[in-house]
């Protein structure tokens, strides 16, 4: 029988990629992935992939440039043996938040992680959601900038009784945190966060009553848990009732575990996009919910040539 498409697993999140094979009924591909004493990565492809549609699970996770770097890898051995098309799928886009000059003579890095993803013979990505919605525009070839909005809502809608308050940590997060309001009818509120000068702690004014009522913090992302922390502080002083967060992509460096269980966060629910930390595992105060169905769902409709934007009307 012909075989028209093979999935491919980098050493990133191999849980996931299991999880994905397991949807679409299929089996990993067979690649073997290895490190010359010095550290190189080498990936040897052990299936016949000649005109064959392949696509690659790898989110650029930590270590970020290790597992972007086998991806690359992975991608050169594919095009060299001959692949129809190759699709990455990276459910997290390591570089993200390098998206624009911040200061001068600094790089956007996003931009050049891009090139260097197209350079090796990417012909389509699939990624969740981006600190930068921009990102996308930094390929010549096509983007699907998929969003976890549906997981969050499906887990989310069943635990109030009330309409809670979705709440952005901060300005920036606005848009993300009123679509989610507007699916369940919940109210909005915003915190603008302020540092008077440097090295002084950061003013929060939240903007929207929060006073009693049960709030959901929105991220794209938790990486020190700075920002998260803080504004679950805020939120309390404010009268908040109880405290959780959600956030596709559990980053969790540094300190952010130790930061959480000290938080007045009750709960913080996370995707399965990043492994999770041992850490924050032992805690008990994380949720992870599964994007395996979300991804395997867009690999097939990919494949088909079906609508993907179909999947969060």
């Amino acid at each position: 029988m012909f075989k028209s498409t093979c999935v491919f697993s980098g050493n990133a999140h191999c849980d996931l990629s299991d999880a994905i094979a397991d949807y679409l009924e299929v089996r990993l591909g067979r690649c073997k992935i290895s490190r010359f004493s010095d550290g190189e990565v080498f990936a040897e492809i052990q299936e016949n992939v000649r005109g064959v549609d392949v696509y690659i699970i790898q989110p650029t996770c930590a270590p970020v440039n290790d597992n972007l770097m086998e991806l690359l890898v992975m991608t050169d051995a594919l095009k060299r043996a001959s692949a129809g098309a190759i699709t990455a799928v990276i459910p997290y886009y390591g570089y993200a938040r390098q998206d624009r000059k911040s200061a001068p003579r600094t790089p956007i890095t996003a931009k050049l992680v891009a090139d260097l993803l197209s350079a090796s013979g990417i012909n389509r990505v699939v990624s969740m959601d981006l600190h930068a919605g921009q990102i996308q525009g930094f390929f010549n070839v096509p983007f699907d900038h998929l969003f976890a909005m549906p997981i969050f809502l499906d887990h989310l809608r069943p635990r109030f009784t009330n309409p809670p308050v979705f709440v952005s940590p901060d300005a920036g997060g606005v848009e993300r945190t009123r679509a989610y309001a507007k699916r369940i009818r919940a109210d909005l509120a915003i915190i603008d966060k302020r540092r008077p000068q440097a090295n002084v702690s950061e003013i929060m004014h939240i903007i929207g009553d929060v006073a009693g009522r049960e709030c959901v913090l929105l991220d794209d992302m938790i990486d020190t848990a700075g920002t998260l922390t803080n504004a679950a502080h805020a939120l309390k002083e404010a009268g908040a009732a109880r405290v959780m967060a959600a956030a596709t992509h559990p980053v969790l460096s540094g300190p952010a575990v130790e930061r959480i269980i000290a938080s007045p966060l009750e709960e913080v629910i996370v995707t399965d996009s990043i492994p999770l930390r041992e850490d924050a595992k032992r805690s008990g105060q994380f949720t992870v919910l599964s994007t395996a169905r979300l991804l395997g769902e867009t690999i097939k409709r990919i494949h088909h040539s079906d609508s993907v934007s179909s999947l969060f009307v």
